[in-house]
């Protein structure tokens, strides 16, 4: 496969290229598109037209680009998670029916929380957590869920790469908290991504009891009725976990 001049092959370019797409923006211009992905004008423009004849990208009037219908039909068709979110989904609707707050369905993707499901209303404290979004492990309760049920080789290999861009958190803090996860069974932090909530994750658990996905909520910071809120979402957890065995 040809590579450029800087070595990177064109899957690599075009990766780069989809992935410059920031979160909750959906058309970018030309330019403002090649600078986010670190490409020459002259090759952005080039693999735009091929990727938009088929369906991937889409070039709008003025120089916009955003991405094609084509890119998310395959994307939901071929999905990984896809079962995990239709075994997750009644779930979900219970836990939201009764909270009317928002509810979270969270993988783990590299050291991040990725989320590939969110239900919300009217009303529900605000919620940092996007669908297709992605969080630090640290700094959040689907994170330490997700980690704090692995394997302790793959907790020591994240903390041992773990930085704080911050400087505000170290490795034995987040060693802490992994811990306590562990022991209690679920995770929760209260106003770390945003003052006024406080997120709550479980850990859904496959046969070996690491976790492949982890169910959350957040809510306001007055609302502490953990005895209520924990056992439900580890029914919940439970239950979507059976699902995807009987799957």
């Amino acid at each position: 496969m040809a590579n450029s001049a800087s070595g990177d092959s064109v899957v690599d370019r075009i990766v780069r290229l989809i992935a410059a797409f920031p979160q909750d923006v959906h058309a970018l211009q030309l330019s403002e598109l090649a600078e986010r992905a670190g490409l020459p004008l002259t090759t952005t423009h080039r693999l735009v037209r091929q990727l938009a004849g088929h369906g991937l990208l889409e070039a709008g009037p003025g120089g916009s680009v955003r991405p094609g219908l084509r890119l998310w039909e395959l994307v939901n068709r071929t999905s990984p998670t896809l079962a995990l979110r239709q075994a997750a989904m009644p779930f979900m609707e219970d836990i939201q029916q009764v909270l009317n707050q928002n509810v979270n369905l969270a993988v783990l993707d590299g050291w991040e929380a990725l989320f590939v499901e969110r239900l919300s209303r009217r009303g529900s404290v605000a919620n940092r957590a996007q669908v297709a979004g992605r969080m630090p492990v640290h700094i959040s309760s689907a994170g330490l869920a997700l980690v704090a049920h692995q394997d302790k080789a793959l907790q020591q290999q994240y903390l041992d790469q773990f930085a704080d861009p911050d400087g505000k958190v170290g490795p034995d803090d987040v060693r802490g908290l992994l811990a306590e996860t562990a022991h209690q069974g679920f995770a929760q932090l209260k106003g770390v991504v945003d003052p006024d909530t406080w997120g709550i994750a479980v850990p859904v658990l496959n046969r070996r009891q690491r976790a492949v996905a982890s169910l959350g909520v957040v809510v306001p910071l007055r609302e502490m009725r953990l005895q209520a809120l924990v056992p439900a979402l580890q029914t919940a957890a439970r239950g979507i976990a059976r699902r995807l065995a009987d799957s």
